[in-house]
């Protein structure tokens, strides 16, 4: 009877880590998606990956070759800390990912989700001296919150992810110098969040040194209050879940479903 309800716990364990599994597939693959749609992508590079339960630091991310509006749920591919892969896949991953996915994952518990682009605006800050100013709206949430690291070329060197990590530090943002971003949370709603307000900032900062004047500065004071807001605000009332959901929504309209089996009782199984 002991090994009968022991059988059973461990068969009910793998079938919610397999549901929890399935929902961050769906869930990944949105943000895929939804990066695709607001013109984020670098053709079939750059890349999103989100570590899924258990000991051993597994990651999803997306196979090597396909667009990001190309991105399943059963097409991205689960891979270690290394890069190799841990279940049979018609793709393979993209190498240039491992080493800065991988460090991070490796070595952040409370990172799950990881994005990297370098759009225009995003690859300007990275390339100028002084990186993000903090003294916009979306700059001022940054502030406190970005680590920077020295261009040492493409990233597929395994001797560079404890450099990389160390630049990191305890921050959630990482400027790869001369090359572009990459934002990390602990799901895949905040780091979107986290993603977009990147985004935002590096936009206006762009457009505003176009323009004739000097930019009026915030105090560290005003930065680190805005910082702290806005930290409190997507920590509650499910906010980034919500903004997410809602921006999934819009896609949907706007395109139709996203894969052949892109229904709502399939999101939820």
């Amino acid at each position: 009877m002991l090994k009968t309800v022991s059988s059973t716990k461990s068969g009910e364990a793998r079938d919610e880590m397999a549901a929890e599994e399935r929902r961050m597939r769906v869930q990944l693959a949105e943000f895929y998606h939804l990066v695709a749609y607001l013109g984020w992508t670098e053709m079939i590079f750059n890349h999103i990956s989100l570590r899924v339960p258990g000991p051993d630091r597994h990651y999803l991310v997306n196979p090597f070759g396909l667009h990001y509006e190309e991105i399943t749920p059963d097409n991205l591919v689960k891979v270690d800390v290394e890069g190799n892969l841990v279940e049979p896949s018609d793709y393979p991953a993209n190498r240039t990912g491992f080493a800065l996915h991988g460090a991070i994952h490796e070595a952040r518990d409370d990172i799950h989700c990881i994005a990297h682009t370098h759009t225009t605006p995003i690859s300007a800050i990275a390339l100028k001296e002084g990186g993000f100013t903090y003294d916009d709206f979306y700059g001022a949430q940054l502030f406190g919150r970005v680590g920077y690291h020295a261009f040492e070329g493409v990233t597929v060197f395994a001797d560079e992810r404890p450099r990389m990590v160390a630049s990191l530090g305890d921050k959630s943002v990482l400027v790869l110098r001369n090359h572009g971003i990459a934002v990390g949370e602990r799901d895949v709603p905040r780091t979107f969040w986290l993603l977009y307000n990147a985004q935002r900032a590096a936009e206006i900062q762009c457009q505003a040194g176009m323009l004739p004047g000097a930019n009026t500065p915030l105090t560290d004071e005003v930065r680190l209050r805005s910082a702290a807001a806005a930290e409190e605000l997507v920590s509650g009332d499910a906010f980034a879940a919500k903004l997410f959901d809602a921006m999934m929504r819009k896609v949907r309209r706007d395109r139709g479903p996203l894969w052949a089996r892109d229904t709502a009782t399939d999101r939820l199984e």
